[in-house]
């Protein structure tokens, strides 16, 4: 079956919803997220304009999630492409991901509330455990990490990580404050994966 391609303008509008209510959903929670917020957000005339681009909020929730997921990609792509070595990629992921914060905080509060109400399904969340899991066994291998049971460790980093990120976009501080959370965050998991608490 062919499929329609979409107008720039509806492209465009489509961009303006999934903004609006990735703001909306940031300021007031996904329960209260309702396509009346959201459409007064975006300055549409009607909930009506909503409907006409995506099927229901399932549908737009899915576009937020791969929307924000986008952005945080781009973000951290650098950071991670800069780091040489099994640790340096730890430590860029950490402190990159707290550093989000600053920069896209109300993109991390609203994925942080559609994971928790399990509105939708984030890959780049849910695909974290399977990540850090063969991270940590590569960098065994190589001798970098020390002998653990990547499982537990990857429940911690993670579970860790998220409680820090989700403290932080709650009342984000400034950039040199995000900057010390993320070193000592990335200290503490370098510390407890390393034999010498730092290698390449």
């Amino acid at each position: 079956m062919l499929v329609r391609a979409r107008t720039f303008t509806e492209t465009s509008r489509r961009a303006q919803i999934v903004t609006a209510a990735i703001e909306v959903i940031a300021e007031v929670g996904y329960a209260k997220a309702s396509f009346s917020r959201i459409a007064t957000h975006a300055g549409l005339s009607s909930t009506g304009m909503i409907s006409y681009h995506f099927a229901g909020k399932d549908d737009l929730l899915a576009a937020c999630v791969a929307e924000i997921e986008r952005v945080t990609g781009s973000f951290m792509e650098p950071y991670l492409e800069g780091a040489d070595g099994h640790v340096a990629q730890l430590r860029a992921y950490v402190e990159s991901n707290v550093a989000l914060v600053g920069e896209h905080p109300a993109a991390v509060r609203a994925l942080i509330d559609i994971v928790r109400n399990g509105a939708a399904t984030s890959p780049g969340v849910s695909g974290r455990p399977a990540v850090f899991e063969e991270h940590f066994r590569a960098g065994q291998e190589a001798g970098v990490f020390r002998p653990f049971d990547v499982r537990a460790v990857t429940i911690a980093l993670t579970s860790g990580l998220d409680a820090v990120v989700a403290t932080a976009a709650a009342d984000p501080p400034g950039p040199a404050e995000l900057a010390r959370l993320g070193r000592e965050l990335a200290d503490l998991y370098v510390r407890a994966t390393t034999s010498e608490g730092e290698s390449a």
